[in-house]
Order: C-alpha cells, then structure tokens, then sequence
C-alpha cells in the first residue's frame, strides 16, 4: 500500500495533458485495492479474536485510565492529617534462620521493614532523628537511605537505635519545594535479624519517634503490621539562639573526630583528622584508628601519623595500581581498604618529612581536658589519591567504619561521618583572616559500658567493722586463656584476709583456706577462677564518725607495664558531695553534680609501675605496682548510712574504662559481734570485782 500511495503522489505531479486519462485510471485502480485489503483485514481480526479471547481470558482490550495507579499511590490518611513530621514504620516478612531451635525466644529471624519520614509542616527539619524502640534483640544488617547514628552496621538494636539521614540529612517543606517529595520525605528500607516471635509476620517496635530538640511525639498508632506518628513543634520550647547552618550542626559526644579537606586536586587531596577527647572521664593510650575506603581511594603520605601496616603489592594488584601506572608505590604510606593508623612517637615531633604538626607525636596518649589540656587532642593529615570515575576536583568520600581503641581504656563505638559546615581555620599569614575547608565531615565516638565479664579493671571491697575483705569478682575481666575445668568461672567469690589483696591470685589459695577454716566459711572443692584484671582498686572504708568518714583507696597494677599519667574517678551518689580532700592525690569533685571525685598521681608520682619480682624470688611472691591515699568527707547530709552502702562506690574507672564493682558490701553485723566479744572482759572484770568486795565483808 505504501508503494501504490508514493506511486499515486507521483502521478499528481504529472503535469503533461497526455497522462492525465491514465492517472484516473491508476487512480481508481489503487482505490479499489485499498478496500479491498482493508475488508481482508478485517475478516481476518474477526476471525481471529475469538481464538486470543480463549487462550488469553485476562487480557483486557480496554483503555487502562491508572485507576490502580492513583489508588496505590494515595497517601496513608495519617499523613494526609498530619501538620508537623510523619512518621511510619511497616513490616515486612520474615524467615527463619539456621539454627532452628525449639526455643521460640531462641529462634533466629531475618526481617525486613520500611521507615518513612515526612516533613509535612511549614518549618524545615535540620538533622532529622528518627529513633525506633526495637524490643526483640533486633540486629540492623542494613538500612537504605539513612545510617545508625549509635554506630556501623551490623549494630546491635536491642534497645532501639537512632536513624538519621544519608545523604536526605534534611527535610524541606513542601511549600519552598513545589512538593518535591524528595526533598520533603526519606523512605529507609531496612533489613535485619530478630529473635523470638511467632508466625511470619515481623513483630514492630515498642515505638517510632523524633527526638530532635524542641518536638514532642505521641504514642504511636498500630494498625495492620504499620505503625505510624505524627509530632508536632512543643509550643513551651525555647530553642537557644544558634547560627544557621547549611549541612547538619555540630553534635557533641566523648570523642570528636573531624575529617577535613584542606587541598583539592583532579586526582587526590589533602585531608587533616583532628581527634578531641571531650569526655572528662575518656582516655586513650597508644591509639589506633582504623577506617575502611568505599571507592578505592589510598594514602599516598602521612604527616604526624604512621600506618600499622606497609605493603606495596597490594597497590599493585588493585585498581589504583592499574590506573598510576607509572606510580612509584614502594614509598606509598598504605594501600590496605581498612589502615591501621597510629601516632608518632613523641621523638619524631620535629621530623620534617612526617612530624612537624602541633598536636601531633604524643605516642597515642590522649587525656581528659581536665588532667591536660594540650594532651586531650591529636592531628594528623593524610595524601589520598583517588581512582575512577572520582577524577575531579570535587568528588570527596570520607571513609567510612571509624574504630578507635587503645590500651585498658574505654571502649568506643564510633557512627558514621556526617557533612557538617566547613571548619575554619586561621590564616597561615597570620593576618586576622579565616580559612575554610573545602568540606568536613564529622564523626562521633561514645563511651560504651562494658558487658558482664569484659571489663578491664575491678574493684574489691573491705572495711573496718569487718575482718573480711571482698576481692573483684570472679572473671571480671574475661575467662577466655582460662581452663574452666580446673575453676569455677560463675562461682562466687571468696572471702580473704585483707592482707591477701596484696598478692597474685595463684598466691592466695592457702590464705582462703586457712581464712575458711578460722571463719567457718564454706570451702568449695572446685575454686573461683581469678578475675584476670591487670588493674585494681581496693576501696576500704576507713572510719566513720558522726559528722564525717573517711576512705582509703589503693590502686594496683598486675600488668607487666608501668602505667603513665594515671587517673581515676569514684561516683558515690549523694555520699559524693560531701568529698574535703585526698591527702596524697591531686583530687577534685567532677561538675555539674560533683558526686564523682576524680583523682591522680602528684606531680612528678604519676607513674604505677608494673608487677615485680619479691625480695625473694625463690619463695616470695610477685609484688603488683601500688599506689594508696585516704579520702576524707562531711557528713552534710545527716542521712548517711556508711554501712549500708551509702560510703561504697556506685561506679569506678580507671584510664576511663569503667571497672567491674563487687555485687555485695561487707556486713557490719560481724563488727557488732566483735564489739560485744571485747566488752566481754570488762563485763567479766566487774563481775568478780563485785564478788571480791561481797566476799570481803
């Protein structure tokens, strides 16, 4: 037909008289054809739609208008009443996971979940937080669309855990974004693992809420495996005055890492790490900082830092070395995906090639602001060199998974790196001028409590209304070197003479012995297996008198090292605030509610030295380094009750790491029974000195 057509339109443009009989000739001949196959065609659908109709009965000929379409994306009628921050949590399916155990609580799940959140009042949203109250030992696995601010995934979220947005960090309105969903709302689906429950469905949280500043959430609605809340701004909040940021503001926590870009080029950039202990009681000794790279990004060099770790064939067989041919990677400071970073030795500060930073080279110390000022932050700056498709001036990625750890200090866990405002600096000039960073990310570190048996610091107990002193709790620290065949690892632990507190565990068998037998105290034929600290505190409550007690602290060291610029704190509640001094100590009350004494060495007697041989190594045991001050305090109070535990600690640290505390206090009742076994004498004295003068007369 389309050739007859062309053919016709040639015709039309015959301009001769001759052919113009000819053309209606042609003409009517095309015309008739035409019918002709338009009425076979049709004969031909009419015979053929009955057969389609049989082997397809689903097939709709009809116009779809998306009927379907405007039902399933019609908003939930939550958000559609909603003037301030939606919020809805669904649930997914789940499955069962290997081991299957008869336990339902024991069972392992995997799940999966979707989070909404929506801004749909008139104010925008900085930084939104969106926290979920998981109930059922939940472990996050994954999460698309937002990260964990509590740490990296996988992330135990037992007790629930707090979303925020990656890379939505904001929530617009939809009036200055044309309702750009978008930019007003983050979806984050979710995938993890669960324990217990029954059935298939996925049982939801306890709850959903915002828990940025100044908003307040009601209990969340259930309806159907979705959850769903709306908050609204408190009207009562006062919001303190802060400056506008563009990316989200500055959060606080007990150790500040901030990663800053200072130099930009096409292929690498110079970022600088500035670490900030912020916690008065956090500390780190011997540092090591590691983090993972997402796009195949490399240190190229280091300045006042060093990698745990140097080996160039790994360069050579990834990506960057494919790409930087011509690369010399033998003095490449690391091309590991997740580095080990360390601190330099306190030697190389003035190092040109790798020192020569200000805060930098402490060998991995960092202290409290409180203890020293200069030595609670440290710096270090790093060349990282970048591989395709991120070859240009502007494509920065922060790695990601901070860790950081040092010895017998507190455990940290790290979030994730979160764009905050530019980090200015002063102008290298020295002109009254500021410089910026190309862009920051900041990274937020928290203390966190150790487990049962995972501490690496005890404390035992004694008193002096009691001849019994308590030690540290059995496997305080951990039982993993320990053979549990030859001890009792949940055993309880022993009562001893005080003067045992002053040997080796190992050393201390015959004394409990000899201490049971003399005490009609139970022996048992399987012993308590040691509690494995390498540091101790003997907390002793010294006197305790109608207006003021006293207390006296000794802190040993059973590790092989000394321990540098030691402190330690004590929490005593209500007890605290009556704290007057400590005499061989520097000491002082922790605020704002100086219930906790913090306290170190003296100047120039800060050093604990490590365990030591006896003065007889044949036969004596070995001596732990020690270190002992009486504390004094008020009775302001006047409700004190030393005994019943009021003069005893509620937490203990050590180097910042929380120490694990004995479960019971010394008893006075055994005092009560030694005073009236001293009175006996006198009572005895009177006695037959009455009889004597009776007799006499």
């Amino acid at each position: 037909m389309l050739r007859l057509s062309n053919s016709l339109k040639l015709l039309d443009h015959l301009s001769s008289s001759s052919l113009f009989s000819l053309s209606c000739v042609l003409r009517n001949l095309v015309n008739t054809l035409e019918m002709k196959i338009r009425y076979l065609n049709s004969n031909l659908l009419l015979l053929v739609l009955p057969l389609i109709i049989l082997l397809f009965p689903t097939l709709s000929l009809a116009q779809d208008y998306g009927e379907d379409a405007t039902k399933k994306d019609t908003p939930p009628p939550g958000l559609a009443r909603c003037n301030g921050v939606y919020m809805s949590y669904s649930s997914g399916g789940r499955e069962k996971l290997y081991p299957r155990t008869k336990n339902a609580t024991a069972q392992a799940w995997s799940f999966k979940a979707t989070a909404m959140i929506v801004n749909t009042g008139i104010e925008e949203v900085k930084g939104w937080e969106m926290f979920v109250g998981y109930n059922h030992r939940e472990i996050i696995v994954s999460a698309t669309g937002a990260v964990s601010s509590d740490g990296d995934f996988p992330y135990d979220a037992s007790n629930g855990t707090t979303f925020i947005g990656s890379p939505n960090t904001d929530l617009k309105t939809s009036i200055e974004t044309a309702g750009d969903y978008t930019k007003i709302s983050t979806d984050i689906e979710i995938t993890g693992t669960l324990f217990g429950g029954r059935g298939t469905a996925t049982p939801l949280p306890k709850s959903i809420k915002l828990v940025n500043d100044g908003w307040q959430c009601p209990a969340a609605t259930s309806k159907g495996g979705t959850m769903q809340v709306c908050c609204k701004r408190n009207p009562k909040f006062k919001a303190k005055k802060k400056a506008k940021t563009k990316f989200t503001p500055r959060r606080h926590g007990d150790l500040n890492i901030i990663y800053d870009v200072l130099q930009a080029y096409t292929s690498n950039y110079m970022a600088q790490v500035t670490i900030d202990n912020d916690s008065p009681l956090g500390r780190l000794d011997h540092w090591n900082l590691t983090f993972e790279w997402m796009r195949g990004e490399f240190i190229h060099s280091l300045r006042g830092a060093y990698s745990a770790e140097k080996n160039p064939s790994e360069c050579l067989h990834s990506k960057a070395g494919q790409f930087y041919g011509d690369l010399d990677f033998s003095q490449v400071a690391t091309c590991q995906k997740k580095p080990i970073i360390k601190d330099l030795p306190a030697e190389r500060k003035e190092d040109k090639l790798i020192g020569m930073l200000p805060y930098c080279c402490k060998n991995g110390t960092l202290l409290p602001a409180l203890m020293d000022a200069s030595k609670s932050r440290a710096i270090f700056q790093l060349q990282v060199y970048k591989v395709p498709p991120d070859q240009n001036r502007t494509a920065f990625f922060p790695p990601q998974h901070w860790k950081i750890d040092g010895i017998v200090n507190p455990q940290y866990k790290c979030g994730p790196p979160v764009r905050v405002d530019p980090t200015g600096f002063p102008d290298p000039s020295g002109l009254q001028a500021t410089t910026y960073a190309f862009a920051s990310w900041q990274i937020i570190c928290n203390i966190t409590k150790p487990k049962p048996k995972a501490a690496r610091c005890c404390v035992s107990y004694s008193a002096f209304y009691n001849d019994s002193a308590i030690p540290c709790n059995t496997c305080a620290c951990g039982c993993g070197d320990i053979d549990t065949d030859t001890c009792n690892d949940n055993a309880r632990q022993l009562l001893l003479p005080p003067d045992s507190l002053l040997v080796p565990f190992e050393n201390r068998t015959l004394k409990a012995k000899v201490w049971a037998k003399r005490k009609h105290l139970a022996f048992p034929k399987k012993l308590p297996c040691p509690d494995n600290c390498g540091i101790s505190l003997n907390w002793h409550v010294n006197s305790d008198y109608a207006d003021g007690w006293s207390a006296r602290v000794t802190v040993f060291n059973w590790g092989a090292n000394a321990v540098e610029d030691w402190f330690a704190a004590v929490d005593l509640g209500k007890a605290g605030l009556g704290y007057e001094n400590v005499y061989s100590f520097n000491g002082s009350r922790i605020p704002p509610k100086n219930q906790t004494i913090f306290f170190q060495g003296l100047r120039g007697m800060n050093f604990l030295i490590g365990l030591k041989n006896g003065t007889h190594p044949g036969r004596d045991p070995m001596v732990p380094g020690k270190m002992q001050s009486v504390i004094s305090f008020k009775k302001h109070l006047g409700s004190l009750n030393i005994p019943g535990g009021d003069g005893f600690p509620k937490r203990v640290f050590f180097n910042g790491e929380q120490c694990e505390l004995p479960k019971f206090f010394p008893k006075k009742s055994s005092g009560k029974r030694l005073s009236g076994m001293r009175l006996l004498p006198l009572i005895l004295l009177v006695i037959t000195t009455f009889l004597a003068i009776t007799y006499s007369f």
